[in-house]
Parts: C-alpha cells; structure tokens; sequence
C-alpha cells in the first residue's frame, strides 16, 4: 500500500468514528504480558519492556492496556507491532488512573439517592432506608501529587444525608450503593485507539519510562584478625513502589550518573499525559558490560519484582582482598574550607587555630581483579565487620562510596583511634609586610598508646591564599595538592612525636 492509499485509508477510518460508533471500536483488552524486561536506573527511574498479544480488527480498534505502572511517564511510550510493524498505528492514547476511592465513589451519587442499611434495636433485625445523599465528608488535596506521597483527598467532616425529607449528618446504618460509577478503574490502565491494516493477532512491543521502581547498592566487608585482608560482598537492592508486579522478568541495572531534565511539577503535567533456571550457586548472578558512559549488570536469570516490595540480589563477591589500616589526622579539618581565600582573614591569627584531637581510621583497598573483584563498583554503603577474641562478628564502622571504576583504590573512614592522640596548635603568626606577606607556625604532637607501632598521616591545609611556601620544617613533608600537604609520622608504643612548621603566604 503506497502512502497516497495509506493516508486516504486513515481519514476514511476517522471520517467512520465521528460518524457512527463501528464495531471496529469496541473496546478490548490487550493479553497479559508474554515477556517483560526491566532496566532500573539508579536516579527513581526504569524503563520497561513487555510484549503482550493483541487481537485486532481491521480499521481502528479501541484497545485497554492493563497492569500499567501508576508511575508511568505516559510522554515516553513507545509502540510498535512486531507481528507486521506497519500495519498498525497508535493514533490517540489515554492514560486513565481515576482509581477507585471512598471519596471519588460518594462523589458520584451526591444528589442521588443511596441506600442505608439499618438495624431494628428491638428485633435486631436489618432493614434498608433510602435517602438522597448530599456531601461526602471528603475534601480533594488541592495540592495533590502522586509522586509527593500525600493523599488525594482527607477527611472534612461527616457524611450528609437527606432521609425521609429531613436532613442528617452522619446518618446511622451501612451505606449501599448500586453500582460502581462509570469512569472508576481498579487499577491503572492505558487506552488506545489503534488503526490497523491487517486484521488478526499481533504480537507487540511496548516500552515506557516510570518512577518510583529504584536500585541501590550496599555493601558487607569483614576484616580479618590483623586488618590486611577483607572480604567483600555487593548487595542489589531493588524496591518497586511502582504499583504493578512484574513477573518473571528479565532485569538489568544501569549505575551512573544519567543526566534527567527536571521540570516544575513534573507530577502533574504526566497525569494529564497519557520460571527460574538452575544455576551454578558460585556463579556470579550479574554480568557487567559497557553502556554509553555506564556500567549495565545483567542478571543471569529471570526474577518476580512484586508490587510493594524490596529484593535483594547478590552483585559481587570477593575474598582475602588485600586491604589496609591507615591513620590519618587532620586537625584543622573542614573548617579551612570556610575560610579559604578569604580576605578579611588573611591578616587575623585567631583564625586558624581551631583544631581537635582525634584520629580517624580508615581502610583501604583496591578494585582490582586479581583480588577477586575489578568490576565497576556502584555507589553504595559499605558496612565493615571484624571478628573478637570469641570469633563473634562485631561492627567497626561504615562508609558511603561513589562509582569506582576497576583498579581504582577504595577508602572507607570507619571511625576514629581510640588510643592515638592529636593535638593541633597555631605557636606563631606573624604579619612581615602589611597587606602582602605574613608568616604562620604550627605545631602538631602526636601520641600513641598502643601496644604496637603505628603510622599516622597528618595532613595540613594552607587556606589563607593560594601563593604559599614551606620555610621551615623538622619533618618531611609532601604537596599533595595546592590546599594540601602531608607529613607522614611513624610512632612506636608509647612514643610522642612533634612535628613543626612555618608556612608563608604572599599576595
């Protein structure tokens, strides 16, 4: 059929409904789906694919696509027959979610008259009354949106009724209505008007974008008894508050930082839119490959993500990866970043001397294959645990990491040293030139009480401007960046250690 034909073929078909109703548009409805597959974003975002079949007549067909996520984003549905890809097009789509509701029910029959169904105190027997109903007691939210988590309406008052010519408020008995009004649905739906040039079943494909289905990532690592190997194990963890239940799907996730156009009350403006395999158990469950500038993992079978539901599948796993303890002492901190290149600083010596005692731990380690890992690692929390003398499992802090690429360190801060002491002092400031140079000393003790040598990196920030020299030091020290640098101190048991410094800025 060329497209002069084609496109006379639809306007007689559109000329056909507005002037009788066809059987042609007898409304349908598609089969379950056949297949789903799911690709879960980690940014409150998947996209889903179903195929589903559907029995077609010639010319349009009105059709109801059931079991549709509550969240869909109706813009980004896609469509297409598998079956014979040009012979069928979506012309109209209707995204239909006035969902049953007490209040969208009473709603419907105010002004009509309902029934009341009431017991007789004497004979205790049940008896019905009608009456005309006349407010529901229920007020809309007028700023309701479905992803906000409120509810759609709430309660305003009580029920009113006229019932034999008098009026009650929150008239006695069980309410009876006859029917459920028009318009209400159980669940949400799409419905389409469908033009179709080949008449029978098609098999198609459906894809759309919806919330409210997410993934996350969290991590258990357990060190062992002297803090130089750990091992890691990667949990998926996927909730789905989509309102629907995907069965038996095919499930893949994306990690990484996909870039979304937010647009202002995004809510409303989509309103108004439209059998498990056996496997080998020490198998990895996810196969990571390459997609664009992502990482996608794909597991290896299929799954149930039910409605209302969190799951959790194991991503990774790895043992005896070589890790280690490090000290580290900041005693300014975070507060330098306050401060930093400020003028109306640069000249106060009050400024600066802020400090605190502790040391923080962390663990190191790094993402590399020969230690059972180097797979792109998902943001996530990492949980550590340490056996005790008893060999019973004990917390010892957790971290948050971002995306970590394959062979890139990981360093998780657990907490601080309970028995390594810090102490951060400014000794002197000094102003050499007005408005251009002033000199600044610090002195930094170090003290360690444990029962073993330790090695804590103590690290520094010049914040005061940008054009600074170290002119005097009585200890070894290394730039590790234009705000930093770094003294790394080795302590036996029991030892104290002094590390000096002058610093000069000139501006």
């Amino acid at each position: 059929m060329n497209k002069n034909v084609y496109l006379l073929f639809i306007i007689f078909c559109l000329l056909t409904v507005i002037g009788y109703n066809s059987p042609a548009q007898i409304k349908q409805s598609a089969s379950e789906r056949t297949s789903v597959d799911l690709t879960i974003y980690n940014q409150n975002l998947a996209l889903i694919r179903e195929e589903r079949t559907i029995d077609l007549l010639k010319g349009l067909n009105r059709i109801t696509i059931p079991d549709i996520p509550a969240t869909i984003d109706g813009t980004s549905l896609h469509f297409s027959s598998l079956t014979d890809p040009s012979a069928v097009k979506v012309i109209e789509q209707n995204y239909q979610y006035d969902l049953v509701h007490q209040a969208k029910l009473l709603e419907k029959y105010i002004g009509k008259e309902v029934e009341f169904i009431r017991t007789d105190n004497e004979s205790k027997k049940e008896y019905s009354i009608k009456g005309k109903l006349l407010a529901t007691g229920w007020q809309p939210q007028p700023n309701y949106n479905q992803y906000s988590g409120n509810a759609p309406y709430y309660m305003s008052g009580q029920m009113i009724a006229e019932i034999n010519g008098k009026i009650e408020i929150s008239p006695a008995g069980r309410l009876i209505l006859p029917a459920l009004p028009e318009g209400l649905i159980l669940k949400p739906q799409l419905e389409w008007l469908v033009i179709n040039s080949k008449q029978g079943e098609h098999k198609t494909e459906i894809s759309y974008l919806a919330s409210q289905l997410t993934w996350s990532c969290n991590y258990v690592a357990l060190l062992d008894a002297n803090d130089a190997q750990i091992d890691l194990t990667g949990w998926v963890t996927i909730t789905n508050n989509s309102g629907t239940t995907f069965k038996n799907a095919g499930l893949k996730l994306v990690a990484g930082d996909v870039n979304l156009v937010k647009e202002e009350q995004a809510g409303f403006a989509m309103r108004k839119s439209l059998a498990i395999a056996q496997e080998d158990a020490a198998a990895p469950q996810f196969q990571q490959k390459e997609l664009f500038e992502y990482k996608l993992y794909s597991l290896q079978r299929k799954t149930d993500i039910s409605n209302n539901e969190t799951k959790q599948i194991e991503l990774t796993s790895a043992k005896n990866v070589s890790a280690k303890k490090v000290f580290i002492y900041d005693g300014l901190s975070n507060q330098w970043r306050y401060w930093f290149n400020n003028y109306s600083y640069r000249e106060q010596g009050s400024f600066g001397q802020q400090s605190n005692k502790k040391i923080g731990v962390f663990v190191t380690f790094k993402n590399e294959e020969k230690s059972g890992l180097g797979i792109a690692l998902p943001k996530g929390k990492v949980r550590v645990y340490k056996r005790d003398d008893d060999g019973k499992e004990q917390f010892v802090g957790e971290d948050e990491i971002d995306h970590t690429a394959k062979d890139e360190e990981i360093k998780l801060y657990l907490g601080n040293a309970f028995d390594i002491v810090g102490e951060h002092t400014q000794q002197n400031f000094r102003v050499v030139v007005p408005g251009h140079v002033v000199d600044e000393t610090f002195e930094i003790k170090l003290r360690n009480h444990k029962s073993e040598p330790v090695e804590v990196m103590v690290y520094e920030h010049p914040w005061r401007w940008n054009e600074w020299d170290i002119t005097k030091s009585n200890a070894v020290w290394e730039k590790v960046d234009q705000t930093t640098i770094k003294f790394p101190v080795k302590l036996k048991k029991d030892e104290e250690k002094v590390v000096t410094y002058t610093i000069r800025y000139n501006w």
